[in-house]
C-alpha cells in the first residue's frame, strides 16, 4: 500500500502547523509497518487533532472532547487483534486527563499521540493544561496563574510503560511512533508543535525553540522499565480463563397462589441498620414465589450509617411500568426518620391501607386502619423489627402468608442466617 491518506479528503491545516508534519508521519508509520486498513483504528476527539480521523482510509471513531481513549479501550478488549492508535490534543489532554491516568495505569494495548501546540487553537487560542506561564494566549493572564503539567512524567508516575516526546518536525517521527505502537502495553507519544493560526501570533515558538524544549526536558528511553507488566488485555483474558466458579443466578419459580392477586403497593419506613432494604427484597422473593412482577425503589443516605432508610415495593399481576408508590397498601412505620421522610404519604391513605407501626413511633394523622406492636415488649431486637413486621403480616393473612415469607428467606439466606431469621418470625406467632 502506497499511502493510507484518504485523498477523497485533503489536509485542511493552516499553512505551516506541524499537524500536518505528523499527519504524513503517521502515514509513513502505518505504510513502514504494513498494517492492514481493516485491522487499524484510529479514534480522535474534537480540536484540530480530532480531524485525523478523516484524512486516514482505516476504521475510525471521532467522540467527545477529552473521552477517546475511552473508546479505544473499548475497540480493543472487544477485538484484540485491531491496531487502536488514539490522536489526541493538548485541550483533549487537559479535559480528559482522568482517562489519560486510568489508561497508564490498565497497560491496554494502546497507541496514544498526543499532538501538543500548547494552546485551543480550534476555539480562539484560549490557554490549556500545557500553555508556558509566560505565553500570550486568548484568554487573557489565565496560563500565568497555573503551571502547565509535563505529561510524560505524569504518564511514568500513573504507570505507562512507553512514554517519548519528540518534535513534530522530526524527520525520525514516524520510527518512533511504530517503536510506540510495536510495544505491548500503553504508550505515549507527546510531540510538540507550532499552531500557525492562534499561538505563533503571539509568541515566539520555532523548530529550534521546540528542540530546545525537548534538550531541557528530555525523556528518556521510551520503554519505562520500572513499569513493566503484562498487557492488560492478555492479563484479563488470562484471569477471565482461569475463574471457573461463578455466582449463580437465582430463579424463583411460582409456588404459591395469593388470595387476593390485585397489584399492592408496600412502603417500610426506617432507619439505618434497621436491615429496611433486606426486608423490602423480601417482600420482592415472596411476590415472585406467587407469580407476581414486582419492584423496589430504596431511599438512604449517601452516608449509609445515618438517617432514613426507605423502601418502596410494588407486587403486580402485570407487568410494571412505572415505578412509583400511588396507593400504598401496607406501610410500615418503624423509625421516626422513615416517617418524616415520607410523611406526606399518611394524608392521602385510605381506610383500606394498613398501617403497621411500632409504639414508639410517631405518625401524622391518617384515615388508614393502625396496628400497633410493641417490638421492645417482644424483646426484638431493632434491626430485627422490620423482619418481624413481615412476620406479623404473615400471621394476620395480609399479603402474603407464612409458607411464603419462609421461602423467601430460604431464598435470600444461608442456613443459618435463615434460622436465625425464623426465629424472629416465630415471636409474632
Amino acid at each position: 500500500m502506497t499511502s493510507f491518506l484518504n485523498t477523497n479528503r485533503p489536509l485542511v491545516f493552516c499553512p505551516g502547523c506541524t499537524h500536518e508534519r505528523i499527519t504524513k508521519g503517521l502515514d509513513k508509520t502505518l505504510i513502514d509497518m504494513g498494517l492492514e486498513p481493516d485491522k487499524t483504528v484510529i479514534v480522535t476527539d474534537i480540536g484540530c487533532s480530532g480531524l485525523f480521523d478523516t484524512f486516514f482510509n482505516v476504521h475510525a471513531l471521532h467522540g467527545v472532547h477529552g473521552r477517546a481513549l475511552t473508546y479505544a479501550a473499548g475497540l480493543k478488549l472487544a477485538d484484540p487483534s485491531l491496531t487502536v492508535i488514539v490522536t489526541m490534543g493538548d485541550g483533549g489532554l487537559g479535559i480528559g486527563g482522568a482517562h489519560v491516568l486510568a489508561a497508564c495505569r490498565k497497560n491496554l494495548d494502546l497507541t496514544l499521540i498526543i499532538l501538543n501546540n500548547f494552546n485551543f487553537g480550534m476555539t480562539g487560542g484560549q490557554y490549556s493544561a500545557t500553555t508556558p506561564m509566560d505565553a500570550v494566549v486568548g484568554s487573557e493572564f489565565l496560563n500565568q496563574a497555573e503551571m502547565p503539567i509535563n505529561i510524560c512524567e505524569i504518564a511514568k508516575s500513573a504507570g505507562a510503560t512507553y512514554v517519548s516526546k519528540c518534535s513534530g518536525l522530526d524527520p525520525a517521527l514516524p520510527e518512533e511512533l511504530a517503536k510506540a505502537i510495536h510495544h505491548e502495553g500503553f504508550s505515549i507519544v507527546e510531540t510538540l508543535g507550532m499552531c500557525t493560526g492562534r499561538y505563533t501570533k503571539k509568541n515566539s515558538l520555532t523548530p529550534k525553540v521546540i528542540d530546545q524544549m525537548i534538550q531541557d526536558q528530555p525523556v528518556e528511553g521510551g520503554v519505562v522499565e520500572k513499569n513493566q507488566r503484562p498487557e492488560y488485555g492478555q492479563l484479563y483474558r488470562k484471569l477471565a480463563r482461569e475463574k471457573t466458579q461463578f455466582p449463580q443466578a437465582l430463579t424463583i419459580e411460582k409456588s404459591f397462589d395469593l388470595v387476593d392477586s390485585q397489584r399492592q403497593e408496600v412502603v417500610i419506613l426506617g432507619s439505618a441498620g434497621m436491615r429496611i432494604v433486606t426486608a423490602g427484597e423480601i417482600v420482592c422473593y415472596a411476590g415472585i414465589s406467587a407469580g407476581m412482577n414486582v419492584s423496589i425503589k430504596n431511599d438512604y443516605n449517601i452516608t449509609v450509617l445515618r438517617g432514613q432508610s426507605v423502601s418502596e415495593i410494588l407486587l403486580s399481576p402485570e407487568k410494571i411500568g412505572y415505578t412509583g408508590i400511588e396507593s400504598p397498601t401496607v406501610v410500615m412505620a418503624l423509625s421516626e426518620e422513615g416517617v418524616q421522610r415520607r410523611s406526606k404519604i399518611f394524608k392521602s391513605l385510605k381506610p383500606a391501607t394498613i398501617v403497621l407501626k411500632e409504639k414508639s413511633v410517631g405518625i401524622p394523622e391518617t384515615a388508614a386502619r393502625v396496628i400497633e406492636v410493641d417490638f421492645k415488649e417482644l424483646k426484638i431486637k431493632k434491626q430485627d423489627w422490620a423482619l418481624a413486621s413481615l412476620g406479623l403480616l404473615a400471621k394476620e393473612k395480609i399479603l402474603f402468608s407464612k409458607e411464603m415469607v419462609a421461602f423467601a428467606l430460604k431464598s435470600r439466606f444461608n442456613k443459618k442466617v435463615y434460622a436465625l431469621a425464623m426465629e424472629t418470625i416465630e415471636k409474632m406467632y
